[in-house]
């Protein structure tokens, strides 16, 4: 029996754990490392009195059906209404023989994803879009600049050596100004100059000329608020209650999932890693699978192994880190002008984008409509996740808890979400390290540590910070299969692992996720 030794217990370290435990008819022992005392990485769900928060937003959504039907076996889609469906009288299309969410919790729920720009105090389509109510939101002058700067960069394309250029080639200066640039400073804490195209070409489409056209010339405000619904999965209890799941499934068939174990030396003998040690223990292995963040895991194996050029290349890689507020209130200022029914009416988005440069405030989450189930009392409160982007260590990630949380209630109120601090029932605070990936400083070389990392043949990066790239959940178990299949077939080349995620036709259309 061969030991294998799997960093960290995210989606990626999980879906490799239990796939080899599924696959390999006992001809492997798996062990999982976690740095910290949770289960799902950046999709864990955290249960604060009651209200559950998700760490992130994570629809659950691919074009990769074995992704699909790895879902699927660990929680089934719904196969009777839930509660808003019911109380909504909401038409679903629901599972055969599938469980009951009102009685069961191991379910999968389908849900209406609406997620919207909040722009001078109007929402707007997210992604973006030319149809016929962005362009009553933004007024004749500002549509007429929008118009003529998108026909633009239609006929003169700019050189794609940016995110910046990127992003003018597809929506034109205007929008690229009005909904781009502000935010993606935001989120990454560089001017969209500074960036590398690569992330917009994994996570943007631009706008289409012909819909463009179409949109302009429909009528009706159902058409235009039909056009910002799309169903995704979601577990009842949110995306940490599937990885939850698949921790038991692990453990069931003979993994072990060990806690509090982070990883900090890497210990190689005759050029093959055989053991990884965490804390004052050691873990010896045949194979090492490792989701640890690229920069932590160059600086793990002893240095005179290393090169400089690689040390300086890991050590420049860039993050970016968040923190969540979450804000139980009673009511909130903005209204639903839709003709989405809600539970309570509130205004039906699962995430608003904020695109407001007068505040920190990135996004909100409004847990309600992503699933019932994750609020206590969802017909007398709204429960929200205020995303904060940041570096850790700076000022932002510093602040003591009650400091933070007044900052949020302070933003809010500067925005018009909330109107009372007496409307604040309840708050909490999470911060997530390396959520991120960044995309500028020395990302460029990052083919340099690739090819020293595939040097030790029973090494495997997986995952969003395992391979520095800002991956999708669905991405990152994607590259967790190819790991797998290379370990179960023998296979050396490690490409097809490397290459999840680069391929420019591998899009949600107009996604640009944060």
């Amino acid at each position: 029996m061969k030991n294998v030794v799997i960093i960290g217990a995210g989606p990626a370290g999980l879906t490799a754990g239990l796939e080899l435990l599924r696959k390999s008819n006992s001809e492997y022992n798996v062990t999982v490392l976690e740095a910290s005392e949770r289960i799902g990485g950046i999709s864990a769900t955290v249960n604060c009195s009651g209200n559950r928060m998700d760490l992130g937003g994570h629809r659950f959504f691919s074009k990769d059906e074995r992704v699909n039907e790895w879902w699927s076996s660990i929680l089934k889609m719904q196969g009777a209404p839930s509660f808003d469906d019911k109380l909504l009288h909401r038409e679903k299309a629901l599972s055969e023989n599938g469980p009951d969410p009102e009685a069961e919790d191991n379910v999968m729920l389908l849900r209406q994803r609406v997620s919207r720009i909040y722009y001078l105090e109007k929402f707007f389509d997210y992604p973006v879009s030319l149809k016929a109510q962005t362009l009553v939101n933004l007024g004749f002058v500002r549509t007429m600049k929008a118009g003529f700067s998108y026909l633009h960069s239609v006929m003169f394309k700019k050189d794609e050596s940016s995110l910046e250029n990127f992003y003018i080639n597809r929506f034109g200066k205007e929008l690229y100004s009005m909904f781009f640039e502000g935010y993606t400073e935001k989120l990454w804490g560089r001017h969209p100059s500074e960036i590398s195209a690569d992330w917009g070409a994994q996570r943007v489409k631009g706008i289409s000329i012909k819909e463009v056209l179409k949109n302009a010339l429909s009528k009706g405000k159902k058409s235009d608020e039909a056009s910002l619904i799309e169903e995704f999965k979601y577990p009842k209890l949110g995306p940490g209650q599937l990885w939850e799941t698949a921790a038991k499934e692990l453990e069931a068939l003979g993994g072990k999932i060990i806690f509090n174990a982070e990883v900090n030396r890497i210990n190689v003998e005759n050029g093959k890693i055989i053991s990884v040690t965490a804390g004052d223990k050691e873990y010896s292995g045949d194979i090492f699978i490792s989701s640890m963040p690229i920069k932590d895991l160059v600086n793990s194996f002893e240095q005179s192994l290393v090169s400089n050029e690689v040390k300086d290349i890991a050590n420049g890689l860039p993050y970016r880190d968040f923190v969540t507020v979450g804000l139980l209130v009673n009511r909130l200022e903005i209204k639903n002008k839709t003709d989405m029914k809600t539970v309570s009416n509130i205004v039906p988005d699962c995430w608003i984008y904020v695109q407001d440069d007068s505040v920190k405030l990135g996004r909100i989450q409004i847990f309600n409509n992503w699933s019932s189930y994750l609020v206590k009392d969802v017909e007398n409160t709204v429960w929200l996740g205020l995303e904060y982007f940041c570096t850790e260590g700076d000022d932002f990630w510093n602040m003591s808890e009650s400091a933070c949380v007044d900052f949020a209630v302070t933003e809010l109120k500067k925005i018009g979400v909330i109107s009372n601090d007496t409307d604040i029932l309840f708050s909490h605070r999470e911060k997530v390290k390396k959520a991120y990936p960044a995309y500028f400083d020395t990302y460029d070389e990052l083919p340099t540590v690739i090819n020293y990392l595939n040097s030790y043949e029973n090494l495997y990066c997986i995952g969003r910070n395992g391979q520095h790239r800002y991956n999708n959940m669905d991405h990152s178990m994607m590259t967790a299969f190819e790991a797998v299949n290379n370990i179960l077939t023998g296979k050396t080349d490690k490409s097809d692992i490397w290459n999840v995620n680069t391929e420019k036709e591998y899009h949600e259309k107009g996604q640009c996720n944060g």
